[in-house]
């Protein structure tokens, strides 16, 4: 029989691609998650074990723990995805621009993102565009100077837990050669979906 259920709605309140890809396929719900849950989730996804795994909960506890702006409720009740726009972590366009404050999807700024980037040795047979640690570096620092003095001193802070995140979890190759697929960011923004080798980490849905 046919799966007649419809897909979860996923909040422009929400503004992190990976977390509504999250949402989008049932793996976490749209509004309130435990703490323990979304780092289960991202621990999943990133593939590490060992003590790299236990940095990466870490780091991904505290900053679900701060992005509402009530802390305490974060660790007791857990993280409002769809009450993310504005709160602590929110740059207020010094980002990508990539997803508009209404959830839709800007193309030009993925073509700006790609020119950031070069052609890579795709694993899997052929080349593709995409951006190594170093370039993304760039396309951030390009993305604060953009915003002039709207950019606070917070933001290349705040940043590091997001592109070069994304690299770590989704990027292919390995040591300088490790990039961020261009194609498969713009899956991400635009499908809201996962490679098949991060899918295949996680649990069912």
């Amino acid at each position: 029989m046919p799966d007649n259920t419809p897909a979860p709605q996923v909040s422009p309140n929400n503004p992190c691609p990976f977390l509504r890809a999250l949402v989008a396929n049932g793996y976490v719900d749209g509004h309130v998650v435990p703490l323990g849950t979304l780092t289960k989730e991202i621990g999943l996804a990133g593939g590490k074990t060992g003590v790299k795994l236990v940095t990466a909960k870490l780091a991904t506890f505290v900053v679900a723990m701060i992005a509402n702006g009530h802390p305490l409720r974060s660790v007791t009740s857990g993280a409002v995805l769809d009450e993310l726009r504005y709160g602590p972590l929110d740059k207020h366009g010094a980002g990508s621009r990539i997803l508009t404050v209404d959830a839709q999807v800007d193309e030009d700024q993925i073509k700006r993102f790609a020119d950031f980037g070069r052609d890579y040795a795709n694993p899997d047979g052929g080349t593709e565009r995409g951006l190594n640690a170093q370039e993304i570096k760039t396309f951030m620092a390009e993305n604060l100077k953009r915003d002039g003095d709207n950019a606070r001193w917070s933001y290349p802070i705040m940043m590091q837990g997001e592109w070069p995140v994304l690299l770590e979890i989704l990027g292919k190759g390995e040591g300088e050669a490790r990039y961020l697929s261009v194609a498969e960011v713009r899956t991400l923004f635009v499908d809201r979906r996962f490679p098949k080798r991060i899918t295949d980490r996680l649990q069912a849905p």
